[in-house]
């Protein structure tokens, strides 16, 4: 299990996800900026946009997916603090 934050993948908070995967942590990001943005924090939307757009144009799109995925194969395995907010998966 490994983790990452909303601003590792482009966000403006330190929300932690976990994951097993690098694509299980950047659905959960997709959830958590959608979420976010559904409840109306504004400060999310300039990256949920550009998720938007990920996901719409994935080809090109790929050095960004390629840049999480070996960022997410250096983290070391393990959990955050315990009071950190955090999400496992999708």
């Amino acid at each position: 299990m490994k983790t990452m934050t909303c601003r590792d993948l482009g966000g403006p908070c330190e929300f932690v996800h976990h994951g097993e995967s690098a694509d299980e942590i950047i659905k959960a990001q997709d959830k958590h900026l959608r979420n976010v943005v559904a409840g109306g924090d504004r400060s999310h939307t300039a990256a949920l946009s550009e998720m938007k757009g990920r996901w719409m144009h994935p080809i090109s799109n790929m050095g960004w997916y390629r840049a999480t995925k070996r960022k997410f194969a250096a983290r070391p395995e393990g959990l955050t603090d315990a009071g950190d907010q955090e999400t496992r998966g999708a």
